[in-house]
């Protein structure tokens, strides 16, 4: 088991669970159990799967500077964020270059939740914030647990006053889950509709409990990381880190829709706007013809000559195929397109697939 700083209050439910709490982002996370992640990924899809998504950092921005440190951060122009609702972009260096993705939230007065992973957003919002009237603090307090599937609304809904059913996507809000205070999000990592429960320490536990207890007869389970990177892959959902570094721009990674251009001054604004139209590669799937997952980092050929890296690849047994992320030249991008593989341990061939590879429409989350 490794040490980790930040420590999970739902630790020992994962321990139970066969979880080793391998490390990501400074918190032991569950990233296996005993069970296999392919039914975990059958939960997911037909019923409902529950995440603990703690090691996500929630960080709040609070005072009269905060929605200016915050707009100033990401990609996104947050004055079209009303309280209640919240957008998702990228966190830029001045370079224009992706050292960050997250979700921020308008709690109403005054106060954000700026929800990310393992990038640089800490570093960039303190920038931002230098001689404004504004407090920043990572609250790890402040747990996420993550339920995503057809049958989280049902299970949730009869166990809140909230009107879950009329919560549009992205929205968030206030309210009470079997009698805790906590707040519930429109938001997920699964490519299912769902929703993540923001809720302290004290409560988590109970919350965790009390979603497996109650979804028991419906079939909901708690699922591993290892289960979540397949919906996210199949779902084509980014993961910094693999997908994206502080080595590529919006443009190359999927990420220009998150690019405000008409907004006021952001950081990176000038360098990312140059950089459009300049893409070295862009972010696209593939299909393998192997019956297990690529290793990650392969090398991708057309007609003998690199044009693409895998980044993010696994093995999906519900659509029977071997899917990756990847970066590929611009050129080489075309659905259809067939590849090389070159690895250290699989030499074969690929398709170009148009991504997301599961729900194109995105039917599932936006219902």
């Amino acid at each position: 088991m490794s040490e980790s700083p930040r420590t999970s209050a739902l630790a020992s439910r994962h321990v139970a669970l066969g979880s080793g709490l391998e490390d990501w982002n400074g918190m032991g996370t569950a990233w296996t159990y005993r069970t296999d992640p392919d039914d975990e990924h059958d939960a997911i899809r037909e019923r409902a799967g529950l995440f603990d998504m703690s090691p996500l950092k929630k960080v709040f921005v609070r005072g009269p500077d905060a929605a200016r440190v915050v707009d100033h951060v990401i990609t996104r122009d947050l004055r079209r964020v009303a309280p209640g609702q919240s957008a998702y972009g990228a966190i830029l260096t001045e370079r224009g270059t992706v050292c960050d993705d997250a979700i921020i939230a308008n709690n109403g007065g005054d106060e954000w939740m700026h929800c990310h992973g393992s990038g640089e957003s800490m570093e960039r919002l303190q920038e931002s914030a230098a001689g404004l009237d504004v407090d920043i603090e990572l609250d790890d307090d402040l747990h996420d647990l993550s339920l995503q599937g057809p049958k989280a609304l049902e299970l949730l809904a009869a166990h809140t006053p909230l009107d879950l059913a009329a919560m549009p996507y992205f929205h968030q809000q206030a309210t009470e889950l079997f009698g805790h205070p906590c707040r519930i999000s429109r938001t997920g990592y699964s490519g299912e509709r769902g929703y993540e429960i923001f809720a302290s320490a004290a409560v988590a536990c109970d919350i965790w409990d009390q979603i497996l207890g109650h979804g028991a007869a419906l079939g909901v389970m708690p699922c591993s990381f290892t289960s979540l990177d397949k919906v996210r892959i199949e779902a084509a959902l980014l993961f910094f880190g693999y997908d994206m570094t502080a080595e590529h721009t919006p443009w190359e990674v999927g990420l220009g829709f998150t690019v405000h251009r008409d907004k006021g001054d952001f950081r990176g604004k000038q360098a990312v706007l140059a950089a459009e139209g300049k893409e070295r590669f862009l972010f696209a799937g593939i299909s393998v013809e192997h019956d297990d997952a690529l290793a990650g980092g392969e090398a991708l050929k057309l007609d003998g000559e690199s044009v693409g890296v895998v980044n993010s690849p696994c093995y999906s047994h519900r659509m029977n195929k071997s899917l990756a992320l990847v970066h590929l030249r611009p050129d080489a991008t075309a659905p259809g397109t067939r590849l090389e593989v070159a690895g250290d341990d699989f030499n074969g061939s690929a398709a170009v697939e148009s991504i997301p590879f599961y729900d194109p429409d995105k039917s599932r989350t936006h219902a």
